[in-house]
């Protein structure tokens, strides 16, 4: 907090710069004035938490400062006024302006210490609740208008929307969203929400006076790292900015202080924040779209929507020629026959019914290859497998090269599946899992210890064990962690660490989802 002394005895002023040490009880001393009126005119320039005055002063005394100070609206300015005991009516009065307090001279250190020290516990109760005011409201808007976006809205979402909103006519949903690509285990789920919360916080400082046309999620996908935007043409507008500009701008100003690069998809403008719901879809259709043009940072919907109103075109030769180097497992034509797709798909002008005619047929040639390699195989597993792979980002958020990563992927699958893996990979596995689980291990990682492709060995790994590996892996540290509980007298925190959570209040929520209780609860059942 910053404090401004005011006194006319300058050595009374160097006294109370090392009565306290001002830094220890989180003050520093902003500046000092000989008088209220000067005292006032620093006020008016600069930033100030707390003053301390003298009351007799030449030019403009303490109350004379106080009273000038409430009625130019500085309410929230706490001022403290030393006395002597001479100045009990002067003090009086300031308790009448609303001074903090008064402190009889000679000052004593604990006496104004303890004075500063409720001002500052009273500031930091009233920050409080303002941030949890805050972030009730934002929950609260947030809910009408994911209602507004989806298409489930009624009056009085519209209402409290623009009660809370500076609107525009014209309007665009913006779905902002970090590229994680599509190695689902690079960061573990507590870590991905943690950098999304970070993206979204980060989007409110920029937007500044406009924080509340973001919206923490707005994705029907579990899995998505979206922060969701109503963008208005003032914002653009304000800044004498096409918009854009307004988002190469906006896009810069995030990367500069984040650690992920990012990707921005503007849906259709449209008239009124009770259409929004169309642009919002506009963005759904835009992201299935992206895979079948060239790699960008931000994706307007009208540049990259052609509409056909000839329907959907079956790239028929391009994609029996694919599925075929994909059963031959030659990761050369694999790559090729990829492109030529995509540049076949984009010279016939993309559209939602040629990307979706396409891809089902693609993915029942793969499903047709899987079974013919195994007739144990089951259909429904091959979907998860494939909706599960890097398949989907290809389709929906990448380009070219994931589609390619994925079918040379699907190619080793499949001759995986020739070779009929022993189930001894899986003995191995369990003990790479009994030894290492308290490090940051992962699938991938060890499927190239072992030598297998890491798909397929999730896939035998669930049909095992009836659960992903990943899942598996947090049931085993649980385990571990509630055997400590009870074999040990170590801090829970410690015991979070020794299975492998860097994050102790993940580690308790972990242990609740599966336990049914809170880590100590389950120590201290069990040891009653």
């Amino acid at each position: 907090m910053k404090v401004l002394l005011v006194d006319d005895e300058p050595f009374i002023l160097q006294g109370l710069r090392v009565l306290i040490d001002w830094k220890s009880i989180g003050c520093e001393i902003a500046a000092t004035a000989p008088n209220g009126s000067d005292a006032y005119e620093y006020i008016k320039n600069n930033h100030v938490d707390i003053v301390v005055t003298d009351i007799k002063m030449p030019e403009m005394n303490g109350i004379e400062l106080l009273k000038k100070l409430r009625e130019d609206g500085f309410n929230d300015l706490e001022v403290i006024i030393l006395s002597g005991y001479k100045d009990f009516e002067f003090a009086m009065q300031g308790l009448k302006y609303g001074c903090a307090g008064y402190v009889l001279k000679p000052v004593e250190k604990d006496e104004l210490t303890s004075l500063i020290m409720k001002i500052s516990n009273k500031r930091n109760e009233l920050i409080k609740e303002s941030i949890k005011k805050e972030s009730m409201e934002q929950a609260l808007l947030a809910r009408h208008v994911i209602a507004v976006l989806f298409g489930k809205f009624d009056e009085k979402n519209i209402e409290y929307i623009n009660a809370q909103m500076r609107l525009s006519e014209n309007v665009r949903f913006a779905s902002i969203e970090f590229i994680n690509s599509y190695e689902s285990e690079d960061y573990d789920e507590n870590e991905i929400r943690q950098i999304h919360r970070e993206l979204y916080e980060l989007c409110e400082e920029i937007l500044k006076d406009d924080k509340n046309h973001v919206v923490f999620d707005t994705s029907f996908d579990q899995n998505s790292n979206e922060i969701g935007l109503i963008m208005c043409d003032y914002m653009h507008n304000d800044l004498n900015m096409t918009e854009e500009e307004y988002l190469i701008n906006l896009k810069n100003e995030i990367l500069s202080r984040f650690r992920l690069p990012i990707r921005i998809l503007a849906g259709k403008q449209v008239k009124g924040i009770n259409n929004i719901s169309k642009s919002y879809s506009t963005v759904r259709i835009l992201r299935s779209f992206e895979g079948f043009r060239p790699k960008k940072e931000i994706y307007f919907y009208e540049n990259e929507v052609q509409i056909n109103q000839g329907g959907g075109v079956l790239c028929k030769q391009n994609i029996d020629e694919l599925i075929r180097a994909i059963e031959l497992n030659s990761h050369k034509d694999i790559s090729y026959k990829v492109t030529e797709l995509f540049k076949e798909m984009s010279r016939l002008g993309i559209t939602s019914e040629t990307i979706k005619l396409n891809m089902d047929y693609l993915l029942f040639g793969l499903i047709h290859l899987a079974t013919s390699q195994d007739d144990q195989v089951n259909q429904e597993e091959i979907l998860q497998y494939i909706s599960e792979s890097s398949f989907h980002e290809g389709i929906l958020r990448g380009s070219s090269e994931h589609l390619s990563e994925f079918a040379i992927e699907y190619a080793e699958y499949l001759s995986q599946l020739r070779k009929n893996v022993s189930v001894s990979v899986l003995d191995e596995l369990e003990n790479e899992i009994k030894n290492n689980y308290m490090k940051n291990i992962s699938l991938k990682e060890l499927s190239v210890k072992l030598y297998i492709n890491s798909s397929y060995l999730g896939q035998i790994f669930k049909k095992k064990y009836g659960m992903s590996f990943k899942d598996y892996l947090t049931v085993y540290r649980i385990n571990e962690a509630a055997l400590l509980l009870v074999e040990t007298e170590e801090k829970i925190t410690k015991i979070s660490e020794m299975v492998g959570y860097k994050d102790n209040d993940y580690f308790v929520r972990k242990f609740i989802e599966i336990k049914g209780c809170t880590p100590s609860k389950y120590r201290k059942n069990r040891n009653d």
